[in-house]
């Protein structure tokens, strides 16, 4: 009878966070091992529909740099980055749309069997995401100059969950590749959602990463800002997007190890919650 008195009370746990969120819009950022591990990506899967389902809005964003790196190693092309960014000529480019399109459908299945009505996009359709180079040094990658926002309105309204890959156009209609944690903050912003949640291949963010108790669980933006210069990478293309979207609307941010097991849930849900929050 305990076992069922805990189940319980994990519900009633829940029940005010699932009041506070209902109809509100959190848009989620996906990559890294959650992506690359099958049980982990059926956790996530679960994770999401089931906050549609208690009636959130969620939209994700996907990345897919393992795959994009696989597929062009697979051709023969040669991958570099520069600042944790890939430089990406035409030839990168249109690999990246490639390896990302197929990501895209694959989650879109993985949701529709877990009973949500999912659809895949990227920025292109609609014109969703228009860009301009965000650095010649860095050929083909876009910076998001313009987010029309009209289209996901649309399929939010009509119980569409959208699943978008960071692809978009510029004025002249070439394709851009698009950094996956920069289209999930412009989107972020221009959606004005309650949450933007990143999963990540880390705990959170550490006040030295050497120190793995140096943790830290909540921090604020002016705190945020003083840990830049200690960052570099990956991890700090992901914080100036949490700053970006902190400083335009958006209420909470959350860094959170997608290598757990729920971590979606046991963060949105429960009192305690884990990784780091950026408010």
């Amino acid at each position: 009878m305990q076992k069922y008195l805990e189940k319980a009370q994990v519900l009633i746990e829940a029940l005010p966070y699932i009041r506070k969120f209902a109809s509100k819009i959190v848009l989620i950022k996906y990559g890294g091992s959650a992506m690359e591990n099958e049980e982990l990506k059926h956790c996530v899967m679960q994770d999401i529909a089931l906050l549609k389902l208690v009636g959130l809005k969620p939209v994700i964003v996907h990345g897919g740099g393992k795959d994009i790196s696989r597929l062009c190693e697979n051709l023969g092309v040669k991958s570099e980055f520069k600042n944790g960014l890939r430089i990406s000529d035409k030839e990168t480019t249109k690999i990246a749309e490639m390896a990302l399109l197929q990501i895209n459908k694959n989650l879109v299945q993985n949701l529709e069997c877990l009973g949500v009505k999912a659809i895949g996009i990227c920025g292109k359709d609609a014109g969703l995401l228009r860009c301009v180079k965000k650095d010649e040094n860095l050929g083909f990658v876009g910076e998001i100059s313009k987010v029309k926002v009209g289209i996901l309105n649309e399929l939010l309204e009509k119980d569409f969950l959208p699943v978008i890959a960071p692809v978009g156009m510029d004025e002249e209609f070439n394709t851009y590749n698009i950094n996956a944690d920069d289209a999930a903050c412009a989107l972020a912003k221009a959606l004005r959602a309650e949450k933007l949640v990143f999963l990540s291949d880390i705990a959170g963010l550490y006040r030295n990463y050497e120190d793995k108790n140096s943790l830290i669980s909540k921090i604020s933006l002016s705190e945020a800002k003083g840990l830049l210069s200690s960052l570099q990478g990956g991890m700090l293309v992901k914080l100036r997007s949490c700053i970006d979207a902190c400083e335009n609307g958006v209420k909470k941010v959350h860094i959170l190890d997608g290598r757990v097991k729920h971590s979606l849930l046991l963060e949105i849900f429960t009192d305690e919650g884990i990784g780091t929050l950026v408010v």
